[in-house]
């Protein structure tokens, strides 16, 4: 994590596979992991060496997932979360959220929100008042923006416009998620 308590983006690839993991009531083939993860991570960021270069074999190495190599490789691998990898999984479901507007925040909101039913009620409850303290900061910071280029042109102040639409959406959405 970055010193802010910010994921790292080989910090997002371990949420979106921890948290897999914990979703499924089953174990998963290392096979079948991999492709779930780089399936979601690709279809929300794009594709991206970045992402896929951490090992997912570095989180059975660590403790997090264990496995039953009945099958003989690690490949075949059925993989389950270990206690460690659970709390890990809720470590990471923790990490901050610096804005909403870049790739990896956008990446991290969705992982917030894909697992978010896995934490515990004052956990989930504390990461929706965090995502709509930040979601509310972003939308100060495009106000300020329209109110000082409120004459410049159509396109510019039109794109404005939609962002923070945008962002009032958001912001409302998850202040309904707290009720």
């Amino acid at each position: 994590m970055y010193s802010d308590r910010t994921l790292l983006p080989k910090e997002c690839l371990r949420l979106c596979a921890l948290g897999t993991l914990a979703l499924s009531d089953k174990p998963i083939s290392y096979g079948d992991l991999a492709n779930s993860v780089r399936h979601f991570m690709s279809h929300i960021m794009g594709p991206s060496l970045d992402m896929m270069g951490s090992s997912l074999q570095l989180l059975k190495l660590e403790g997090l997932v264990k496995e039953d190599t009945g099958s003989g490789t690690f490949s075949d691998a059925q993989l389950s979360l270990t206690d460690a990898g659970h709390e890990k999984f809720v470590e990471l479901m923790q990490g901050n959220l610096r804005d909403t507007s870049g790739e990896l925040a956008r990446l991290i909101m969705a992982l917030k929100m894909r697992f978010l039913h896995l934490l515990e009620e004052d956990i989930r409850t504390e990461q929706i008042e965090i995502l709509h303290d930040v979601c509310e900061l972003d939308l100060e910071r495009v106000l300020a923006l329209r109110e000082e280029h409120a004459s410049e042109a159509e396109n510019f102040t039109g794109w404005l416009e939609m962002e923070v639409k945008r962002l009032e959406q958001k912001r409302d959405w998850l202040k309904s998620l707290l009720v």
